[in-house]
């Protein structure tokens, strides 16, 4: 994957080359507005790069977790810029809209072909990654490369035969504001790790109970679950149970642990147990108690 971003980026940087030039001389805002676009994919693109490297690197003294969360960051700062460069093409658009100029069908036609070539190549090549959140960021974005250049084309198609020459810059904010909308998801994703959010397919109070439906725990407090990166999760709780042997207790820990690991894809766990002495009824504590009756 890191051999296809980096084709990637030679590929987009010389895309938006021919698109700006075009763009400029066949007077095509859509066209131009589309190779802008495409420029902030050169940046993404690198960062998704050095992310996609960055992630394999081993802990260090310094990053203990090492650098997993290299892709999450790279999807953050992916979607900032997806939202700026949304924001610039709506604004162009709507000042073309009030001062309409003539637009050259010909190169428009034949530019956004090249680019849905391009983009949806990308797309193509990065599909089966797309399950991380940083592969995800860029396959969405060069998705959504690709819809706008059928929608140039078909554009330049209209002007060249009803010459109505606002298509263009409506098609313009069209582009603009699906950027905005298809970085929104990813924004909030990225943010919602970055600050230690539960991840969005676990409930907190299930993790809970199925601990306490393996033998000997008798309550679990202090619960916290966060991504380390893409599909590795972590967790770390405090667990009460009775008095008994080390060799006992490490049972209930591989109980817990192969729980964890079956149900709800935790991988990563930090376990303290604590002294209850004799058996009682199993109580978990959380931010707002849930207490189970014994039968």
């Amino acid at each position: 994957m890191t051999a296809i971003l980096g084709t990637a980026v030679v590929a987009t940087f010389a895309l938006v080359a021919v698109e700006l030039f075009a763009g400029y001389a066949g007077h095509s805002i859509a066209l131009v507005s589309d190779g802008i676009h495409n420029l902030t994919d050169v940046p993404t693109l690198v960062i998704s790069w050095l992310a996609t490297r960055w992630a394999r690197r081993p802990p260090t003294e310094e990053k203990t977790y090492g650098y997993h969360r290299a892709g999450i960051l790279a999807a953050f700062v992916n979607s900032m810029l997806l939202a700026l460069v949304a924001v610039f093409l709506i604004y162009e658009s709507i000042e073309r809209l009030r001062t309409p100029v003539e637009v050259r069908t010909g190169i428009m036609l034949w530019v956004s072909l090249a680019a849905l070539v391009v983009n949806g190549g990308i797309t193509f090549a990065v599909h089966g990654g797309r399950r991380d959140l940083n592969l995800r960021a860029v396959w969405l974005h060069n998705l959504f490369d690709s819809l706008s250049n059928v929608a140039i084309m078909a554009g330049a198609l209209a002007i060249r035969w009803t010459g109505a020459s606002w298509a263009d810059p409506v098609i313009g904010i069209a582009i603009g504001a699906m950027v905005l909308w298809s970085g929104r998801g990813i924004l909030l994703e990225s943010s919602h790790i970055l600050l230690e959010g539960l991840p969005r397919s676990i409930r907190l109070e299930e993790v809970a109970k199925a601990m306490l439906r393996v033998e000997g725990v008798q309550e679990v407090h202090d619960i916290h679950i966060w991504t380390l990166g893409t599909e590795l999760n972590a967790l770390s709780c405090h667990i009460r149970i009775p008095d008994m042997h080390m060799e006992d207790s490490e049972k209930i820990l591989g109980g817990v642990k192969d729980v964890l690991a079956h149900d709800f894809h935790i991988t990563h766990t930090t376990v303290q147990f604590e002294r209850a002495g004799l058996p009682a009824d199993a109580v978990l504590y959380m931010p707002e108690p849930v207490r189970r009756t014994s039968a």
